[in-house]
């Protein structure tokens, strides 16, 4: 399927620089673009490396220029959001494959209790236990299980594996991507004669609207209440949340975050990969905590904190700054060392003989 470049431009609402009516056949990356591709770059500093690219067109941002061979063999059309044109073009090109399969499997498992809502698609070796509430349109992928009692929004997307311990709570438009668990116990136990003994952990999850879930990420219950999830947060795969959290609405959780018991979140928090976050801590809103941050204690809102331990990103730098200079410190501190020991030996006074 190719397509002329001025009817790409029109698509998106941008403007050709060059030939309008060269043929696109597809699109990609600017490393894989070949010829008869539409690739990208999102910023104008980075033209410079379009001087060895095959595409035949590129989506720049608007006010961008090229030198002039580049703008000889490559086509232009700049547009207000690069990214947003790209997908539209992309999916163009390739469009989401559409689901075959619609109503219920037989190869489902469900409890006659359970109740369905319209245009809702269970697939193969799915269960769905008993009380259990499905709203409209949910699509629920091989494998999924859900408990007892769970009530899920309307538009709700678990992939295929994805584990819902009893009584958990989705809102609507939700997705959890495969393999995600939600509601198991959390990790709470007490000392007793000597042997570790599990605690009671009786609550459940609850997760707001909008919010999406990676792979493999677990979300454990409350012990005695909820642990809540807001509204429009984002969290990547691998993450783990403990019993009794509170996540504010609208975080981005990266990936291997790790949140222990009963810490509690503001709005638009970002943790970024690896970030360790201590039990009983508030991370306050719009606050950023820096890849692989270790954080045992409170972060004020809008702070930015890194390393290890957790500290604001200002003074960590400045401790880093330091660090780096600590060879050439102790080389300097030595030389002093000598000097002061050479000194001391010059002005001593000559040994008597003795008697």
């Amino acid at each position: 399927m190719a397509n002329r470049l001025s009817d790409l431009a029109k698509m998106v609402g941008g403007d050709v620089v060059g030939d309008a009516t060269v043929e696109i056949s597809g699109a990609a990356v600017l490393h894989e673009a070949a010829a008869g591709d539409i690739t990208l770059i999102d910023s104008a500093d980075r033209a410079g490396a379009l001087a060895n690219a095959t595409a035949a067109a590129v989506i720049v941002p608007r006010g961008t220029n090229v030198a002039p061979d580049v703008a000889a063999k490559c086509a232009l059309v700049r547009v207000d959001d690069v990214h947003e044109a790209f997908t539209r073009i992309v999916t163009h090109f390739r469009p989401p494959r559409e689901l075959t399969a619609s109503g219920i499997s037989p190869h489902a498992t469900i409890d006659p209790s359970a109740q369905i809502g319209a245009g809702t698609i269970i697939r193969g070796g799915a269960v769905i236990e008993e009380d259990v509430v499905l709203g409209e349109c949910c699509i629920i992928g091989p494998g999924v299980h859900v408990m007892a009692g769970c009530k899920l929004g309307n538009d709700v997307t678990l992939d295929a594996g994805v584990v819902l311990y009893p009584e958990t709570r989705i809102g609507h438009r939700c997705q959890l991507h495969a393999g995600v668990v939600i509601g198991c116990f959390g990790f709470g136990y007490k000392h007793v004669s000597g042997r570790h003994v599990r605690t009671a952990q009786l609550g459940n999850v609850v997760i707001h609207d909008d919010v999406e879930i990676g792979a493999n990420t677990t979300i454990d219950r409350g012990t005695y209440g909820a642990t809540v999830i807001g509204e429009g947060t984002k969290i990547d795969n691998l993450v783990m949340i403990g019993h009794n959290c509170r996540i504010g609405r609208h975080n981005m959780l990266c990936s291997q975050v790790g949140i222990a018991g009963s810490t509690t979140t503001g709005d638009y928090v970002v943790m970024a990969g690896q970030v360790g976050v201590r039990d009983h801590v508030h991370i306050g809103t719009g606050a950023v905590l820096g890849a692989m941050a270790g954080v045992s204690n409170d972060v004020a809102a809008g702070e930015r904190v890194i390393g290890i331990p957790a500290t604001p990103e200002r003074d960590q730098k400045l401790k880093q700054a330091a660090f780096s200079k600590l060879p050439e410190m102790r080389r300097q501190l030595r030389q002093m060392q000598r000097a002061l020991d050479q000194l001391a030996t010059a002005g001593r006074p000559p040994r008597e003989d003795a008697a």
